[in-house]
Formats: structure tokens, sequence, C-alpha cells
């Protein structure tokens, strides 16, 4: 599974842990991603979607079938 939203887009985040001593390793900031299923009423069915935990919540508020919509405009297949 990629860590990216579909929602979203939002994708990992990439810096430094800095320790101690200052020394700098590289690290990922990875979203929150979850795997949801949703029911979709105006196709008959269950969709999977990938989302982080933000999108989930925008979801909750404008529907699943606006958020559908929204990620078949950026150009993913849901």
């Amino acid at each position: 599974m990629s860590a990216h939203c579909q929602l979203t887009g939002a994708r990992p985040g990439f810096g430094n842990t800095v320790s101690h001593s200052h020394r700098r390793t590289s690290r990922r900031f990875d979203p929150n991603i979850q795997r949801k299923r949703y029911w979709l009423a105006s196709e008959g069915r269950h969709v999977r979607l990938t989302l982080s935990a933000r999108a989930i919540k925008t979801v909750d508020a404008i529907g699943v079938e606006v958020a559908v919509a929204r990620i078949r405009a950026r150009g993913e297949k849901v």
C-alpha cells in the first residue's frame, strides 16, 4: 500500500532526525493512512478508499458522493 491519500494527496515528507550530538540522519514523516470502506449509493456498491485520518473527517463532513467525485476529478480510479 503506497503511503498517499486519495482525497487530499498527502504524501510522505522527508527530513532529518537530529540527535543530541547534532548528527543528522534521514527520516520519513508518513501521513496517517487508513483503508476505509464506504457504501456508494449512486453505484450500488462499496468502495475502498485509502485516506489519511484528516481526509476521513472530511468525508464525514462532505459526504462520500462528493469525496469520490473529487477523487475522480484528480484523475484517480475508484
